[in-house]
């Protein structure tokens, strides 16, 4: 999953609202507080919400979090193990991302050469910016599970169509995908785990004692692989050969929702879905919250003291959504299925799509940012008792599925106290 820094010019400042030293700037329009030296016109260079940044550049930037012999604060707010860059609330003001001068990066390059728009993540062979990602245990095990021994293996089988789940790259930096009469679809992104399904090609290819290979190798035999169709499932990038073990240690609960779909899907089909909900009866298929760390009364009051993703889902409960779904032919040619008829063959297997909130002709990124920002913030209409993550806004049409995230403010700002505990979220951990 990509991250990396942006090389801005801060055109939007404001007064904070409860801070006379602090100020608030607007960069792909989330809002960052900066001090008072900041100025219009300033080149700066802006790092997202949820990177970790390199050490060396925090240490020279003082942005690390240091004491003197009196336990006194003397260094900024981040921890050297971890160097993330964080959604934050500070005196009711949101600030989403870090914003720093230019000349924070002249250690590391001739900052002569950088200008507005240019993007960094390496800088002559110095990381200094890359998705934050915890790296501390998996979040959960399901205990008592016992092992499956290894089985001598006779032949090898691989599924050469089944394809990985795309990931989704941030709405505001790829604003320049987007062509004037694009019809595009506004739909809600799910807080859950990805998994896919699909009735394509599995070849099998027989293993050889290796004396027989390297005779039929010189005489030029290649021995044919054998191809039937059958039903696969996986994660985002793992095909699952069994349930046990794997990142819950138990994926029975993607068994269940697997084998829905046989005898449901066509020839060639692959479904891509999100599972919500339960694992089992005590945990939760996403991390839970602790509410209070937000130190907003206002949201504990309305979501409780604790997030948990439910999705409506009872206790060890869980249930899927679809978002998309693909044709792939025997020579591996795929068709993206469109919305409208990823809904309907939704509607004919008898399983739920993503809820879409707006389908819209593309005009200007001013529109196209002012209808994402409609619908990315507040309670969740499916499980109600807790926000929503945000939205993907989809351009219809495309040979190749093209989608782009737009998070909320308050799932980043959750996604941040969650993830201080080092807690893994595998999603982030597959895609790593």
């Amino acid at each position: 999953m990509s991250y990396c820094g942006y090389i801005v010019k801060i055109k939007n400042i404001k007064p904070h609202i409860n801070a006379d030293r602090l100020q608030v700037a607007t960069v792909f329009g989330n809002d960052v507080i900066v001090g008072l030296d900041v100025k219009e016109n300033d080149t700066m260079v802006y790092f997202p919400t949820d990177g970790r940044l390199n050490v060396e550049y925090c240490r020279e930037n003082k942005l690390l979090r240091e004491k003197d012999e009196q336990g006194n604060n003397i260094g900024g707010y981040m921890d050297e193990s971890k160097c993330h860059v964080t959604t934050i609330k500070l005196r009711n003001e949101r600030s989403d991302g870090l914003l720093m001068p230019i000349r924070s990066l002249e250690k590391f390059t001739d900052i002569n050469t950088l200008k507005e728009g240019d993007i960094i993540t390496t800088l002559n062979g110095i990381l200094i910016c890359e998705k934050y990602i915890p790296r501390g245990k998996n979040r959960s095990k399901v205990e008592g599970i016992p092992k499956e021994k290894k089985k001598k293996k006779t032949d090898t089988i691989s599924y050469p169509f089944f394809e990985e789940h795309r990931d989704t790259s941030q709405l505001a930096y790829n604003t320049v995908q987007f062509k004037e009469g694009d019809l595009c679809i506004i739909s809600l992104k799910l807080h859950g785990t990805s998994g896919r399904s699909s009735y394509t090609i599995k070849e099998k290819k027989k293993l050889l004692p290796y004396w027989l290979y390297k005779a039929l190798k010189i005489i030029k035999i290649n021995m044919p692989n054998k191809k039937t169709w059958d039903y696969v499932t996986g994660t985002r990038r793992v095909v699952l050969k069994n349930y046990n073990g794997g990142f819950y240690g138990n994926d029975n609960f993607r068994k269940e929702w697997h084998e829905f779909f046989v005898d449901k899907l066509h020839k060639g089909e692959t479904v891509y879905y999100e599972i919500v909900g339960y694992i089992n009866e005590n945990t939760t298929i996403m991390p839970e919250c602790n509410n209070k760390k937000t130190k907003d009364k206002e949201f504990i009051k309305q979501y409780g003291e604790t997030t948990r993703f439910t999705y409506g889902c009872g206790v060890g409960q869980n249930d899927i959504y679809v978002y998309r779904m693909t044709k792939t032919d025997e020579d591996g040619r795929i068709v993206e299925y469109s919305t409208k008829y990823t809904q309907i063959r939704c509607e004919q297997m008898g399983v739920k799509f993503v809820p879409v909130f707006n389908k819209f002709i593309f005009t200007t990124v001013d529109d196209l940012m002012e209808r994402a920002n409609t619908y990315v913030d507040g309670t969740d209409p499916i499980g109600k008792n807790h926000i929503r993550e945000g939205i993907i806004v989809r351009i219809e049409d495309r040979e190749k599925f093209t989608a782009f995230k737009h998070k909320s403010f308050m799932f980043k700002l959750l996604e941040g106290i969650i993830k201080a505990d080092d807690i893994i979220d595998m999603e982030e951990d597959e895609a790593s």
